[in-house]
C-alpha cells in the first residue's frame, strides 16, 4: 500500500531539488526564491484539513475511503509536474509549483491516514518506517534524474530564460512514475469499511453541509491532543529547516562549493546537476536508515522520542558541515546526516501522532497536523529565512545552511516536551 509514496516522492524530490533552479533560470534573484514558494504552503494550509475531513466521511464499496483522493491528487500532480519546466515566465513556474504542491498533498495525507487505518498501534512505527523506505528510494532516484539525463547525452544547458532539456526530461519521467505508482496502489490496495456502518452514516447525517464541516474542522483544531501540539513545535523547526534547504541549497552550494553563479553557463548547470545528485544522497541514506529502523521496529520496542531527537540533531550537524567543507565529495557526508533526519521526520512524528488520536478522525487530524508543516514554510517564505540567516550569520547565501542546521537541532531538543508514554513507545 506504500508503493504510491514512490511516485509522490518523485514529485516532492523534483520540486524540492529543482524548482529553485528553474526560478533562477527564469531570472529570479536568490532573495526572492522563498517568496515564489509561498502559494504552495498557503494552499496546503487550507486543503489538508478539508481533504482529511472529507476522506474520513467517504466510503464506497468499490473505491473505498482514501483511494478517491489518491486518484484526484495523482491526475493533477502529473499534469503540473510535466508542464512545470516548460514555464516561460516566473509567474508560470510559481503557478505550476502551487498546483503541484497542493495536488501532491491531496494524495499525501490520505496515504498517511491509510497506514494508520490498516495497522494496529503496535505496528505503526514499522508501517511508517517502511513507507519512509519507499520515499527514500524515490528521493534518491528523482534527485539524480537530471544528472542521469546529462550522462545519456541530453543537453543540460539552454539559452537564457529556457530550462535545459535534462530537467524537462527528468520532470516528464517523474510525472509518469508518479501517476503509475499511485494507480498501482489504488488497484491493489483493499480498504476496510467502517466498523459500524450505521453509526458512520449517522455521524455523516448529523454533520452534513458545508458550514457543519467547517465547524467540525475548527472544533477538532481547538480540541487537538496535547501530544499533537507538542509535536507541532518539533515539526515547526524541522520543516523550517527543510524549506530553507529546498529554497537555497542550489544557489548556496553552486556558489560556495563550485564557484558558479552564471545560470546560463555550462559550469553552473553542471554544478546544479551535481547539487541534485548530492541531494539524492539524503534520499539514499534515508532509505538505508529506514531499512534499519524497519528491522529494529519489527523486533524490539523502540523509544520514538529519543530516536527522533538523535536523528534530527544528526541532520542539523549535516547542514552546518556544508559551510565548512573544502571538497565537493564531502557533501555526501553532510547529506548522509541530513538523510538520517529526513527518514525520522517522515515516520516518527506520524507514529507518535497516530497513537494519540481518535481512529475515526485519523484523516482530519493528519490534515490538521499538516498545518505544522505548512505554517513554518509560510513564515520562511514571507521573509523569515532571509531575515534570520542575515541577522544571525551574515549576508552570504551559504549561511542559509547554518540556519537550517540550527533549526533542525532546535527541533531535536523540542522532542523533550513529549511525555505521553503511549506516544513515546510502540
Amino acid at each position: 500500500m506504500s508503493f504510491g509514496f514512490l511516485g509522490i516522492q518523485f514529485g516532492f524530490a523534483l520540486q524540492g531539488g529543482f524548482m529553485s533552479r528553474i526560478f533562477q533560470t527564469l531570472g529570479a534573484d536568490k532573495d526572492t526564491i522563498p517568496f515564489l514558494w509561498i502559494a504552495a504552503p498557503l494552499t496546503g494550509l487550507l486543503v489538508q484539513p478539508i481533504v482529511g475531513y472529507l476522506s474520513d466521511r467517504t466510503w464506497h464499496p468499490k473505491f473505498g475511503r482514501r483511494k478517491p483522493f489518491f486518484f484526484i491528487g495523482a491526475v493533477l500532480s502529473t499534469v503540473a509536474l510535466f508542464f512545470a519546466p516548460y514555464s516561460s515566465a516566473l509567474w508560470m513556474a510559481a503557478g505550476a509549483l502551487w498546483i503541484l504542491d497542493a495536488s501532491i498533498n491531496i494524495s499525501m495525507e490520505p496515504f498517511r491516514a491509510l497506514v494508520a487505518d490498516k495497522l494496529p498501534d503496535s505496528q505503526r512505527s514499522y508501517g511508517f518506517v517502511v513507507q519512509t523506505l519507499i520515499i527514500g528510494i524515490g528521493t534518491w532516484v528523482a534527485s539524480n534524474l537530471p544528472w542521469m539525463m546529462t550522462q545519456l547525452g541530453v543537453p543540460n544547458t539552454a539559452p537564457e530564460g529556457v530550462v535545459p532539456d535534462s530537467v524537462k526530461y527528468a520532470f516528464g519521467i517523474g510525472a509518469l512514475v508518479l501517476f503509475t505508482s499511485i494507480l498501482y496502489t489504488i488497484l491493489t490496495t483493499e480498504e476496510y469499511p467502517p466498523e459500524d456502518m450505521e453509526e458512520f452514516e449517522k455521524e455523516k447525517a448529523d454533520s452534513s453541509g458545508f458550514m457543519a464541516g467547517v465547524k467540525e474542522i475548527f472544533k477538532n483544531i481547538a480540541g487537538m491532543p496535547s501530544v499533537m501540539k507538542k509535536l507541532g513545535i518539533v515539526q515547526f523547526f524541522s520543516w523550517f529547516a527543510f524549506f530553507t534547504m529546498w529554497s537555497f541549497a542550489t544557489p548556496a552550494i553552486t556558489e560556495h562549493v563550485f564557484g558558479a553563479t552564471d545560470t546560463t553557463s555550462a559550469a553552473y548547470n553542471d554544478a546544479a546537476d551535481s547539487v541534485g545528485s548530492y541531494l539524492g544522497t539524503y534520499g539514499l541514506v534515508s532509505m538505508i536508515y529506514a531499512l534499519i529502523l524497519a528491522f529494529v521496529a519489527s523486533k524490539i520496542r523502540i523509544n520514538r522520542r529519543l530516536l527522533h531527537l538523535g536523528s534530527l540533531i544528526a541532520g542539523g550537524i549535516g547542514f552546518i558541515l556544508i559551510y565548512f567543507i573544502s571538497e565537493p565529495w564531502m557533501l555526501h557526508i553532510s547529506f548522509s546526516l541530513v538523510g538520517i533526519a529526513w527518514a525520522s521526520i517522515l515516520s516518527m512524528p506520524y507514529a507518535m501522532l497516530s497513537s494519540s488520536v481518535n481512529p475515526r478522525k485519523m484523516g482530519v487530524y493528519m490534515g490538521i497536523f499538516n498545518m505544522f508543516i505548512v505554517i513554518p514554510q509560510i513564515i520562511a517564505a514571507l521573509g523569515g529565512v532571509n531575515f534570520l540567516y542575515k541577522f544571525f550569520f551574515g549576508e552570504a547565501v551559504i549561511n542559509t545552511m547554518l540556519l537550517a542546521g540550527t533549526m533542525l537541532i532546535l527541533a531535536g531538543f523540542s522532542n523533550l516536551l513529549i511525555t505521553d508514554k503511549k506516544a513515546i513507545h510502540d
